[in-house]
């Protein structure tokens, strides 16, 4: 049973010295409770008392990490239900389903088309995560050689589909990194167990029933391992739909401990339809799923996916935002215009869109104005002549272009005026209103050169 703020209180130095960012032990308390504070941020809690708080420090989702280094993948960790109550922290990973009975060719072709499906998107890289290996055949020795394959082709954390046996052959045939081991059961995992402690390995738990998996994640837990994955073991999109809300609700609601880790789902088993696989992951992306394990992740599907994820897992009190900065767009020289506009991720993807389909060569400046749209900021005191002419006069604009003319936003025109009291020797021009009379109004202007 989770401790409640007082009992943490007690446990605490009472000093009120504030260097855990919070004025008083009182409060530090009721937020650590609450989940918004880790026991950590206090310099002055004695070793016995972080014993006995460490249910209450503990997050109610156990954070878990698959593979190591720049690809690891952390999944987990969550706190609220829903996103607008705070944000969402990590987001989940998709794997690509090979099996050890696929064509060699078709592999090559597949891990090939994984790899170079990586698109980026407000300074954002989207891009698969894992690739789950499946010991289809049955055969330890065909599965070890897959994995070899796999793992010398692409550096994405595994996970590795089979019984102890296969696993066991997969790590002495190749060098894999904290491989995400699938998937324990009441019938083998005192097996699956040993081999997660032998190589510091996470484990997925697939139970027979909701009530079983209690009882395996407790058992796992029991035996020092923490690092857990629970897969509902449900093959359709209700039932799995309904059990990854029922065991996130258990978990942060009501303090379940053993319903407190990550999942993961297979959209790959769950139809044979590679479009409605591609929606299961979707839903799954939205609520609660951690990894998604699918056979198809060709770039048109992959696309969609990795956007989803990106919306989902943006904080909803921080709009996303593109870096600020002066962005050349179709080749941009010295004699292209400057346009200037917010930062605002959708504002900057419709505007440098339209640049892009008018084939003209412009620098577009993007001013920090803490992601809000160009009317917005404007209204917000954010996108502003001193601020618009301070991004301008401390960039290095002028090394790349010759002249001195700035287009902004129609919307704002009434400070054109003001902009060029702020930036002397420089010509503001009115852009257009709308980001679609873009083109047009490019064909026709031609800054003044130096």
């Amino acid at each position: 049973m989770a401790l409640t703020g007082m009992d943490i209180f007690k446990q605490l130095p009472k000093t009120n010295c504030g260097q855990c960012g919070i004025p008083t032990c009182l409060a530090f308390a009721m937020k650590l409770a609450a989940g918004g504070a880790s026991l950590e941020q206090c310099p002055s809690v004695s070793e016995e008392a972080k014993a006995l708080l460490s249910e209450a420090s503990a997050p109610p989702m156990r954070g878990v990490t698959i593979g190591e280094g720049d690809y690891a993948l952390k999944i987990g960790e969550e706190l609220v239900m829903y996103r607008h109550e705070k944000t969402f922290f990590n987001p989940p990973g998709y794997a690509l389903l090979i099996e050890d009975t696929d064509d060699p060719a078709a592999v090559d072709s597949k891990l090939q088309s994984l790899k170079d499906t990586v698109y980026e998107r407000v300074g954002q890289t989207l891009r698969a995560n894992l690739v789950a290996v499946k010991n289809t055949s049955g055969d330890a020795g065909k599965f070890a050689d897959m994995v070899k394959k796999v793992a010398s082709a692409i550096e994405y954390p595994l996970v590795l589909m089979a019984e102890p046996a296969a696993i066991e052959a997969a790590f002495v045939s190749a060098d894999i990194k904290k491989p995400l081991l699938y998937a324990a059961t009441a019938a083998n995992v005192d097996a699956m167990a040993e081999i997660a402690k032998k190589y510091g390995a996470p484990l997925a738990v697939k139970p027979a029933s909701l009530d079983e998996l209690g009882d395996l994640t407790t058992k796992l837990d029991g035996m020092g391992l923490k690092d857990l994955v629970i897969d509902m073991g449900t093959r359709t999109l209700k039932e799995t739909f309904q059990n990854l809300i029922f065991t996130r609700r258990a978990a942060l609601k009501k303090k379940m401990r053993p319903f407190g880790y990550p999942t993961i789902t297979f959209p790959a088993e769950e139809t044979a339809d590679d479009m409605m696989e591609t929606v299961h992951a979707a839903v799954y992306t939205i609520k609660y799923g951690g990894v998604m394990v699918l056979k198809d992740l060709s770039p048109e599907k992959a696309y969609a996916l990795f956007v989803l994820r990106q919306n989902v897992y943006t904080d909803p009190q921080r709009p996303m935002q593109v870096d600020q900065g002066f962005y050349p767009i179709n080749g941009a020289n010295e004699e292209s215009p400057i346009l200037i506009t917010t930062n605002f991720s959708l504002t900057y993807f419709i505007v440098s869109s339209e640049i892009e389909g008018s084939k003209m060569p412009v620098w577009l400046g993007i001013v920090d104005t803490d992601g809000l749209s160009t009317l917005t900021a404007w209204a917000a005191g954010k996108f502003v002549p001193e601020r618009i002419a301070a991004f301008i006069t401390k960039s290095d604009i002028l090394d790349k272009v010759k002249h001195k003319t700035v287009v902004i936003p129609g919307y704002v025109a009434q400070i054109s005026g003001e902009l060029e009291e702020e930036l002397q020797g420089w010509k503001i021009v009115v852009g257009p209103r709308e980001a679609a009379d873009i083109p047009s109004f490019l064909k026709s202007f031609q800054p003044v050169m130096a």
